[in-house]
């Protein structure tokens, strides 16, 4: 429970944005622009803290980012790692999955790869404290829904 202290120096939220950027490819151009201009936001102390932030990873790789904004024209943003849909596709090296799952399998990947995976999101904030087993788990139910057979050898 929190204290009243604390209570008392909460900032109130106007907003909570919700956007995916390409890593290191923040501009004050849409989608970010008119997300944050709405909310009088500073759109060049956004792109530069995320871009500082993104560069660790390739350009172009698609950053779900999470901004709270306060009342007070202020804001604090949280930046997750890739979609699991998109490191599949990349490790299956396919633009898509199957329109018909369970029926038509449009790649095969092995165990290596779902882990390599689930070693990537478990640093993601709400995946940290998940067992490598149960992420690697959940992206085989992923992999299963887009068509991609998980074995372990690779015909």
């Amino acid at each position: 429970m929190a204290s009243l202290k604390e209570i008392l120096t909460r900032r109130p939220i106007s907003a909570t944005i919700r956007l995916t950027v390409p890593a290191g490819g923040a501009r004050p151009a849409p989608p970010v622009g008119p997300a944050l201009g709405q909310y009088r936001l500073n759109l060049m102390a956004f792109c530069k803290d995320f871009n500082a932030r993104t560069q660790k990873y390739k350009p172009d790789t698609p950053m779900a980012v999470t901004i709270t904004a306060f009342k007070d024209n202020t804001f604090e943003f949280t930046v997750k790692s890739p979609s699991v849909t998109w490191y599949l596709k990349k490790a299956a090296g396919i633009e898509s999955g199957s329109g018909r799952s369970g029926h038509v399998v449009v790649a095969t990947l092995t165990p290596k790869h779902i882990y390599e995976i689930a070693k990537i999101k478990q640093s993601d904030p709400y995946c940290q404290y998940m067992s490598l087993e149960s992420i690697s788990k959940s992206i085989i139910g992923t992999a299963k829904s887009m068509g991609i057979k998980v074995q372990n050898e690779l015909d």
